[in-house]
This record gives C-alpha cells, structure tokens and sequence, in this order.
C-alpha cells in the first residue's frame, strides 16, 4: 500500500473492488494541510491504477469527515505563505496558483474515472466541504453538518460546487450565510444521496459501494464522463477559476485582514464567534481603521 502522512487509502477488508481513502488527522479534526491535496491526488491515483478497484470510498478518521484548513498553520499564526501573505505585498496571482493547485488536487476525486463516495459523519465543513462534493456521491450521518462558514468572511468555496450539487436557490442561500446544514436537511435538498443513523452509517455506505463495484469499471468510467461533460458544459472549469480568484480576494481585502488581524489578536476561537454570530462583519473604512488600531498594538 502507498504510505501518506495525512491519510491512508487500501482495500476494504470484504470487497477489495472498494478502495477506503481515509482522511488520517483526528487530532486536527482531518484539518487541511500542505500535503494534504497532493496526497488525495496521489491516493486517487493510485486506486486508479489497481484494476481491482472499482470505487472510492472517501472517510475520515476520528470524530469527522474534515474540518476544513487548518487555521492553526493558515488563521492565527504569524505566516508568509502563498495563500495568506503578510510580509510582501499580496500577489494574487501567487496565491491563485496555490489554492487552484488545491482545487485541482480536490478534483481528482471528482476526474477520477472510478466512482467517489464521501461517507460523512461529524463536520465536512469549509475546505472540507471542498472535499466532500467533489466525491460523486453523498452519505451522511443524519446528525452530519456540512456548509462553508467562511462565505460569511475570509472565504470562497474554489471548487464552485454548491451551485452544481443544490442549484442556484439553495446555492445562494448557504453562500450568503455561511450556513451549515445536517444530514437529514442535506438528503431532502437532494445534495447528500442519503442520511441515515450514524451507527447505520458504514453498512448504507458499503451498501451502496457494493452495488456500484459490481459494475464493469468501464461502463462507471463512460457513464460518469456522461454526467461530468454536462457539468463541464455548464461552465464548471470557468467557475472554479472565479472561485479561487475570489477566495484569495476574500482573504486580503479589508474584511478578510480584519478577521485575519482579530484572530492574531484575540485568538481564533474569538475570530469565529464572531462571524458565526451573525453579528456584522466590519468593512470599508471601519475595517480598516480595525485593522490600524490592532497593527499599531501588535507593534507596541
């Protein structure tokens, strides 16, 4: 088996046409990492290339599926990183190249000519909401959440999938307030495939994978290339570069170094309280003149 720091992917135990990729952090609630996206890639990779595979199933370790970034390396800390620059002028275009690295690591799952499964159980929130819907099916645990909270400031989904997996309405709706959703709310949207009792969540997944690995891998290649081509004519690839472009916007324009700067300052905890509040977001000029009063404390 291929050997990752941030995961680990081999045949199920019963079924060897189902390879189980599983998101190895718990200590960080399966937080993304630098390594992270290339070792999804790699691991996807890899399960392409055993002809015994015929399905992914996508999991995470601990006490949930991912919990998106992990601020403790991207938040809080004092950083010079291509996706939070500080001690240089921000270069957009640096940072594109680092976050749509990322999405494209996220979209092998989505590429990957043998079937995903995310099989969700806890949080898949923020980037790991990324991760989730780029798997082409959905199981939750009825008391999952998924959403992307940082819609609400210092965030932009890159991958763009909310609009493809709900449509415009409900799309909208989790983007303009950084909502998450359940299970049992994700399965009557039509974005998970099913929700279920968590101790009833291994055997639907397995179910459900079973079924699919009893296809001939090459009519689930043609009939997933069938459904992805729509997508692409839709525009997905155009979207997800405004997405990216927009994430690191998100990141360093006034509103985004506010919440950068209260969490350098009061910690992040503070910082997510508060946009989690529903309380208003400072922008514009009060963002900024935030922003000078805890840079000249900071360099007190």
């Amino acid at each position: 088996m291929p050997d990752f720091s941030t995961l680990s992917i081999q045949p199920d135990a019963t079924n060897p046409r189902v390879a189980r990729l599983l998101l190895n952090r718990p200590e960080r609630l399966n937080a993304i990492n630098d390594e992270m996206p290339r070792e999804i890639r790699a691991a996807v990779d890899w399960a392409n290339a055993e002809p015994a595979v015929h399905v992914i199933v996508v999991e995470g370790a601990g006490k949930g599926f991912c919990g998106g970034y992990d601020l403790s390396l991207f938040g809080q800390g004092e950083i010079d990183h291509p996706c939070q620059q500080e001690r240089t002028p921000w270069d957009p275009m640096v940072d594109y190249a680092y976050m749509k690295r990322n999405t494209e690591d996220f979209m092998s799952l989505w590429r990957s000519p043998k079937p995903t499964i995310a099989k969700v159980h806890g949080a898949a929130v923020a980037g790991g909401s990324d991760i989730a819907l780029c798997c082409d099916l959905l199981v939750m645990a009825e008391d999952a959440r998924i959403g992307y909270m940082p819609t609400r400031v210092w965030g932009c989904p890159t991958t763009a999938m909310w609009t493809y997996r709900l449509g415009p309405t409900r799309a909208k709706q989790m983007m303009f307030t950084g909502d998450v959703i359940d299970g049992r709310t994700a399965a009557a949207w039509g974005l998970a495939n099913e929700a279920v009792p968590l101790a009833d969540l291994e055997a639907a997944t397995m179910r459900l994978a079973n079924r699919i690995a009893g296809v001939p891998s090459s009519h689930l290649a043609m009939h997933k290339m069938v459904v992805n081509q729509v997508m692409l004519s839709m525009g997905l690839e155009q979207t997800q570069q405004m997405a990216t472009l927009f994430d690191g916007i998100t990141r360093h324009n006034p509103e985004g170094l506010w919440f950068r700067r209260h969490a350098q300052e009061n910690g992040f905890k503070s910082a997510v309280q508060w946009r989690d509040s529903g309380e208003p977001i400072p922008e514009g000029d009060e963002a900024r003149a935030l922003i000078r009063d805890m840079e000249e404390r900071r360099g007190a």
